[in-house]
């Protein structure tokens, strides 16, 4: 890689997720100006006893063999994505976990796809999955596999998730980078509501109550957008104030979008995000890729 600009990463098994992933990935570093690194991480069991020394090393040379076969097969995809873009690769043994989040560390994006297998066996439904999203030192995006019959809309906007916390702050200063390099418009959800009419009743929240609370929903969240959106002048904003499941809004949200955003830990409504359902919910359902963005990056 030359010069000191960090790379998009991007982890491949062979699978048809990986290759929906490089491409996405191929086309994000064109989008950054900037280099593609596809790894893949081959996991080789040791074997030990009498006799069987030869065969385990041939077992290994045949493992990362067919590793280099998956990493050229995914740099052919990935120049035809991103034309113009360079494209290194990366061999390396060890769990996939543990080598994507140690890369994530000099890398500005990393891209997964939705369905794993080799090297990145059960990636969305194991702790590969929350060890990636939770440790990684750069934003990580997660693609989900197109629907046989969808057509990409170019310019449909980028969506992020907002609580008023740090963690979603840095959520939205990615969203509005990632809506500047496409040249659309960012969506801004905040969702609030997160009782029962029972609850709610019970309470004593009344009417006049809930048209107080959203009203200073409303304000915090305009406050949340004035940085950003001063900013990126060039960027439209689109608000919406929500009293719904996070999780229902947002995968709702995403079959309009070509990207959703959310920090790696929230409060509010979106309390938990990495360790609940609302972040299963995104990364199991969401109609488009998922974005999750960590409160600090190295």
């Amino acid at each position: 890689m030359t010069g000191s600009t960090r790379p998009v990463i991007v982890g491949v098994d062979g699978s048809t997720s990986a290759s929906h992933a490089v491409r996405w990935a191929a086309e994000e570093a064109a989008r950054r100006n900037t280099g593609l690194v596809i790894m893949h991480a081959c996991m080789v069991v040791p074997v030990h006893g009498l006799h069987v020394a030869g065969s385990s090393e041939a077992y290994a040379d045949a493992v990362f063999d067919h590793g280099r076969v998956l990493l050229a097969e995914a740099t052919a995809v990935a120049k035809e994505a991103g034309a113009g873009v360079e494209v290194d690769t990366e061999l390396n043994s060890g769990g996939a976990a543990e080598q994507l989040v140690g890369r994530s560390a000099s890398a500005q994006l990393v891209v997964l796809g939705s369905r794993g297998l080799g090297g990145f066996t059960g990636l969305l439904v194991g702790s590969v999955a929350v060890a990636v999203t939770t440790h990684a030192h750069c934003p990580t995006v997660v693609v989900r596999d197109p629907s046989p019959d969808a057509v990409p809309d170019r310019d449909a906007p980028v969506v992020v998730g907002l609580d008023g916390s740090p963690s979603s702050d840095a959520a939205l200063a990615f969203a509005f980078q990632a809506a500047a390099l496409r040249g659309v418009a960012v969506h801004a959800v905040r969702t609030w509501w997160d009782l029962t009419a029972e609850t709610a009743w019970q309470r004593g929240l009344t009417a006049t109550n809930l048209a107080s609370i959203e009203a200073a929903e409303q304000r915090l969240l305009t406050e949340q957008l004035a940085a950003c959106a001063a900013a990126h002048p060039d960027v439209q904003v689109h608000q919406a104030l929500t009293r719904d499941r996070p999780a229902h809004t947002l995968v709702e949200q995403s079959a309009k979008a070509q990207l959703v955003v959310v920090g790696t830990r929230g409060r509010g409504g979106f309390r938990g995000l990495l360790l609940g359902s609302t972040s299963q919910a995104l990364i199991h359902h969401a109609h488009c890729p998922v974005a999750v963005v960590p409160l600090t990056q190295h």
